[in-house]
């Protein structure tokens, strides 16, 4: 449902005359517009007399109104109507149902147009635009007299004339006459009081209803009838809109050219005396009140009086074409002319008297109807955001400047930084219409507001009104609450500025600019959140703010942020420092226990080393990176290790001056940097490998623990006083032993002398491997680690037979006192007896070997050795069974007989061969000797090569 709205100033009166009618009361008046500076206004009275007037409206001079020339017309009758033809420059007028021609400055004596009479109404032909057809065209076309008023070329009019009950159409010709075209009678109820001809469609109204007549089609409908106690019918031409507004009592109800309602109704107050249209509004006069009624909301917008207007009513005239600026009120004793004001000036009268939602609603609907751009929305939205601002009404105002497209964010930047600033030249400069104070800081805005509210207050109680809002007056705000809400409202708008298109410079005002709201609000997270996000900050803008209210963590991320690592490192550095030492109190830390308040520094200290890390993870500076190395490896040396081993970086660190400023005490630092030089990048520096593997070995050592199986080793957890989990995954003598079987660069005597006394015997066989140490390598994985699987696979290392017989001793002998392992030789002699030679193996016996376990092995090693020796004397023979074959073969291949005759030729060049030497090859081709010498012994014609692709014969495979 629309809101009714506020008074506005749609017409204002620019010029009048007395009007000297007599005691006759005025019946109609017309405009004849004659250039953009002269209009004559036409007067008719119910006596029959015209008045002519002039109206002259230069731009240099003010407007004036000059009586011109007074014109009684023939008869006595009653003057009805006036019609002005600019296009011909006459004017018809009805008296006493006769249409007279009279020229335009009522200088020649009235012509009465011949054949009608008893004329009751008369209107001519309206063209709208949208109309395409042509009615008796001349030249392709007629005159679009609605739009243009006469601009037209084309001499012809076309009329339609009410006269009783019948419907005349006729044409005014050249001599002044009008030429019948069609007549339409018996089809209406009454007489004909109102006609209104637009396109194809004629309206009449008579006592008994509205009717509308299609001229195409020959039909006549009623549209409706009215009751019996209305009033005479009135038709009124809405040109703008190409509408006919047919009036019934106070009621206008509008419709289009095919008679169908259109929109809403016009609801006057009381039955008008006449009916005028002048852009967007209708105006309607009754008695001494001229009221404007917007033709959409049916609102009535404006409303005047002009005082003592003599006897009779007061007459409307407008020019009838669809930008109306001029209206003229007639009466018997005055003539008032008013013309529209300008948009723009109604915006403005709107927004002095604070009638913001009108001024709003005004720019929309001139908007809609074409009078106003889109851009000049947005401006009234941005000057109505400014008053509501220095109103004090924060919130509102920013919503109207989010509204506004054109605006900019820099507009602002005064309220929230005093000039002269970094910005100062970006904020544009005398843009509105000068309806509020020039920008200010916001504190001096609200001190004025408030200054302002007291003295409103004052006023008041001496009965004084003001412009204050009610609402303050009720109930005075306070400086703070004002202040606060003008903050928040002025970081809602920066905000939402963040995300449009804006120039480099002003986004860095945005964006300093919101990071100085935040931080008189005190609002850490969202200052971090900005600061750590991407952000067009002026760090030295903010740098000494930052300092001087702490906020440490938001400056840390502005100089991340800038590229400025070496400053942000400084400042996290500077923060874990404030934590450990209990001097710093970060808000988020108070989710954490509070109880144990060490517990929150800790959380604290290692959140700065974690955004130190992702700095520095980044950083190709060497020097920023070893410098800051040892506070974040304090903290938690995983993020240490992640910083060294970062691939983010361009540019690697040198390993030399980075393995020297690792402190030794942080060794697992150091051997997670090694290992990474080594897996990862592949280095092959011995010096690595060595430091590494001696590192490793330390750390075994240091470890190991005699109680538990070498088979079980400790599942290292590492953990430190602080809580933090070992930076490696895996035990260090896992990572030992994998290291020393993979690597072959580094040097295994140092090792070894390092574990040689202690037990890391697993350690030590993989050492002694690597130095060839045969017989220690099968002592430590047969006697120290009874790994027999292990020791067997050792010996198939080797692969000499002598090296099982080693191990079988080891066995059988191990010394030390210790009882000979029987299982353990038995398993060697059943895996491995292949290998072995029986009679030694029988010397190596112990008589003390029980019988029953080495029987069964001893007996299936025998039976092996004689299957084996037996089979080789098989092979044996049948290959030389298959020698013998193949000699008997070849022989009889090279004995072949091969005979030819006086036809036979050479499989080659084709030559005939009579006695010349031949040659044949294994496929059967027969070369002569020149063509064999050319291919030679193991190529036939075919190209067969016999050393590759052999060729075998079923004959030769001989088998006795």
């Amino acid at each position: 449902m629309a809101v009714k709205p506020k008074s506005r100033t749609v017409l204002e009166p620019f010029a009048q005359s007395a009007v000297d009618s007599g005691s006759s009361p005025v019946k109609h008046a017309a405009l004849f517009k004659l250039s953009d500076d002269q209009t004559l206004i036409y007067i008719g009275n119910l006596s029959g007399v015209m008045l002519l007037y002039s109206l002259r409206t230069p731009q240099t001079s003010p407007p004036q109104i000059a009586f011109v020339r007074r014109l009684a017309l023939p008869g006595t009758g009653v003057l009805s109507s006036i019609l002005p033809l600019v296009h011909i420059g006459k004017v018809i007028v009805l008296v006493d149902g006769y249409l007279y021609l009279i020229d335009s400055n009522l200088a020649e004596t009235p012509k009465r147009i011949a054949l009608f009479k008893g004329v009751t109404a008369f209107s001519r032909n309206f063209r709208s635009r949208s109309y395409g057809s042509a009615l008796h065209s001349n030249s392709g076309g007629q005159a679009d007299y609605m739009h243009r008023n006469g601009d037209s070329n084309d001499v012809k009019s076309f009329f339609a004339v009410g006269i009783g009950k019948k419907l005349v159409l006729a044409e005014l010709v050249l001599g002044g006459s009008l030429v019948i075209l069609k007549e339409i009678q018996g089809v209406f109820d009454g007489f004909i009081t109102t006609v209104l001809w637009i396109d194809d469609s004629v309206f009449v109204g008579t006592k008994t209803g509205y009717y509308l007549y299609n001229r195409v089609n020959g039909r006549c409908e009623l549209i409706f009838s009215l009751p019996d106690s209305s009033s005479l019918p009135r038709l009124k031409l809405l040109s703008k809109e190409s509408r006919v507004m047919l009036m019934v009592d106070n009621v206008g109800i509008v419709v289009d050219v095919a008679g169908q309602p259109v929109g809403g109704s016009l609801v006057f107050e009381e039955a008008p005396d006449s009916i005028k249209e002048i852009g967007s509004y209708v105006i309607s006069a009754r008695n001494v009140t001229l009221e404007v009624y917007h033709k959409k909301t049916g609102f009535c917008v404006q409303r005047l009086t002009f005082g003592n207007i003599g006897a009779g009513p007061c007459m409307l005239a407008d020019e009838e074409s669809e930008n109306v600026k001029l209206v003229a009120v007639a009466t018997s004793r005055k003539l008032i002319c008013y013309w529209k004001v300008s948009g723009e000036e109604q915006i403005k009268d709107l927004l002095r008297k604070k009638s913001f939602k009108e001024a709003i609603s005004l720019v929309e609907e001139l908007e809609n109807d074409g009078e106003m751009t889109k851009e000049m929305l947005s401006f009234v939205h941005a000057q109505v955001g400014f008053l509501l601002l220095f109103d004090l009404h924060f919130k509102e105002a920013v919503d109207h400047f989010l509204l506004s497209e054109n605006m900019q964010p820099s507009e602002l930047f005064p309220f929230i930084m005093p000039d002269p600033n970094r910005w100062t030249l970006l904020v544009p400069r005398n843009r509105y219409w000068g309806l509020h104070p020039p920008p200010t800081p916001l504190e001096n805005v609200i001190d004025d507001g408030l200054t302002a509210i007291q003295r409103a207050l004052f006023l008041k109680k001496a009965g004084v009104e003001s412009a204050v809002d009610d609402e303050f007056l009720l109930n005075s705000p306070t400086r703070a609450d004002l202040l606060e809400s003008a903050i928040e409202n002025m970081i809602r708008y920066l905000q939402t500025c963040r995300g449009r298109d804006l120039a480099i410079s002003v986004k860095e005002g945005v964006d300093t600019l919101l990071m100085y709201l935040y931080r008189a609000r005190n609002c850490v997270d969202d200052m971090e959140r900005l600061a750590s996000s991407e952000n067009c900050c002026v760090v030295e803008e903010l740098e000494a703010l930052m300092m001087e209210s702490g906020h440490l963590r938001t400056l840390a991320f502005l100089y991340a942020g800038k590229g400025m690592s070496a400053k942000a490192v400084s400042t996290w550095r500077v923060l874990a420092r404030k934590y450990s030492s209990g001097s710093y109190h970060y808000e988020q830390s108070e989710e954490t226990d509070l109880q144990d308040p060490s517990t929150r520094f800790i959380s604290n200290r290692e959140a700065a080393a974690i955004e130190a890390s992702k700095i520095l993870e980044e950083s190709s500076d060497q020097d920023v990176i070893l410098q800051h190395l040892g506070w974040i490896a304090d903290i938690n040396p995983v993020f240490a290790v992640q910083i060294l081993i970062s691939e983010k970086r361009s540019n690697l660190l040198s390993p030399d001056e980075v393995i020297a400023a690792i402190d030794p005490k942080k060794v697992e630092i150091l051997q997670r940097y090694l290992q990474w030089l080594i897996e990862d990048q592949d280095s092959e520096d011995l010096q690595f490998h060595t430091t590494y593997a001696l590192l490793l070995a330390k750390s075994a050592l240091e470890t190991y623990d005699v109680d538990l199986s070498t088979q079980n080793f400790l599942n290292e957890m590492n953990v430190s006083d602080n809580g933090r989990s070992s930076i490696f995954d895996t035990p260090v003598r896992e990572r030992l032993q994998i290291f020393l079987q993979s690597s072959a660069l580094y040097e295994a005597e140092e090792v070894l002398d390092m574990i040689e006394e202690s037990e890391l015997w697993l350690e030590k066989a993989i050492l002694y491997r690597r130095l060839g140490q045969e017989t220690l390598v099968l002592d430590i994985l047969a006697l120290k680690l009874e790994n027999f699987e292990a020791a067997e696979n050792y010996c198939a290392e080797i692969g000499r037979p002598d090296a099982y017989m080693q191990l079988l001793d080891i066995y059988l002998d191990p010394k030390d006192g210790r009882e000979p392992m029987f299982k353990a030789a038995v398993r060697l002699l059943h895996n491995h007896g292949e290998m072995l030679d029986p009679l030694k193996v029988l010397e190596r016996l112990s008589p003390d070997m029980p019988l029953q376990l080495a029987s069964d092995t001893i007996l299936r090693m025998l039976r092996a050795r004689q299957h084996h020796r037996l089979q080789g004397k098989i092979v044996h023979k049948m290959s030389h069974a298959l020698n013998v074959d193949a000699s008997l073969a070849r022989l009889e291949e090279r004995s072949r007989f091969v005979q030819i005759n006086d036809e036979s030729t050479c499989d080659s060049c084709h030559a005939r061969l009579g006695t010349k030497l031949f040659a044949m090859y294994p496929d059967d081709s027969v070369v002569c000797y020149k063509c064999y010498r050319r291919q030679g012994e193991s190529t036939s014609v075919s190209g067969r090569d016999f050393k590759r692709d052999i060729l075998l014969k079923p004959g030769w495979l001989v088998t006795r």
